[in-house]
């Protein structure tokens, strides 16, 4: 399995699911040894970020970082919760004789081109199933990608995998199956549910299953009770998203046609 990026492994994602980088590990990453220079860069990305025609606010937000002095006493010494976009800006204003700052430069680029194109794909998409359809092999794509971070964290036979995968969806659905999710939603047997769900339903599993495939991978997690703790807590925090967003909780979205019809004459979506 190809290695992952530095820079991937600092990632970190907020309780609403917003990717971001924390500016004090991103110096060190970057081998600053005094935050004020660092600062400097920071400054010279904002000004960029400032005549693309954004808000830095948006892009570079302060927040409180606080570290112990002794006696118990904690002292603010501040951090930066950075975009994607914050960090690409930064690394073209790093010192470029790093050798880290270069696999920076290609890995921010190509990942902000990536995210763009996927943007830009899905605001292309005119109705309900061309968006289930995009969002279905999307999902058949990124649970290959669960699957094999699965299999590194030790779910290496098929029945694991469908404990593991069970366990996602239960906390999501606030503790149904795969088999009470079929029955809840009237599907036979062998109806895979994907294939039966809305757009927002697919959304909110897409949302589950990379965010459980970061979460394997950031924490090093090993053990599959330890897999299945941190698919089930995933679920359940997509779940309190969608609560607090006041969204629908996807057991009682409704059941659509099978989406394999929508795509008669493409190729079908993958079964994961």
């Amino acid at each position: 399995m190809e290695k992952q990026s530095v820079f991937e492994e600092i990632k970190h994602v907020n309780d609403i699911g917003q990717e971001y980088w924390s500016g004090r590990e991103l110096f060190k990453i970057l081998e600053y040894i005094k935050w004020d220079k660092f600062l400097n860069v920071i400054d010279k990305a904002k000004e960029a970020c400032k005549n693309s025609g954004q808000d830095p606010n948006d892009h570079f937000p302060r927040v409180e970082k606080m570290v112990g002095i002794g006696s118990g006493a904690k002292r603010d010494v501040g951090d930066l919760h950075l975009t994607r976009y914050a960090c690409y800006l930064i690394i073209q204003n790093a010192d470029p004789a790093k050798e880290v700052v270069a696999h920076g430069q290609t890995y921010f680029a190509v990942q902000t081109r990536k995210q763009e194109i996927l943007e830009q794909s899905f605001e292309q998409l005119r109705n309900e199933d061309e968006k289930r359809l995009y969002l279905r092999k999307e999902m058949a794509e990124h649970n290959k990608q669960l699957a094999d971070a699965a299999r590194d964290a030790g779910v290496i036979q098929p029945w694991e995998y469908a404990v593991f995968q069970n366990h996602g969806y239960m906390g999501l659905y606030n503790g149904l199956g795969a088999k009470e999710i079929h029955a809840k939603k009237d599907l036979k047997k062998n109806q895979n549910i994907l294939d039966h769900m809305g757009s927002t339903e697919l959304a909110a599993n897409l949302f589950r299953a990379t965010q459980a495939e970061e979460k394997l991978k950031r924490e090093k997690i090993k053990g599959k009770d330890n897999a299945n703790k941190a698919h089930y807590e995933v679920g359940q925090k997509v779940r309190q998203t969608i609560k607090e967003l006041g969204g629908t909780m996807p057991e009682d979205l409704p059941v659509e046609g099978s989406i394999k019809k929508i795509d008669k004459g493409k190729d079908k979506p993958g079964i994961g």
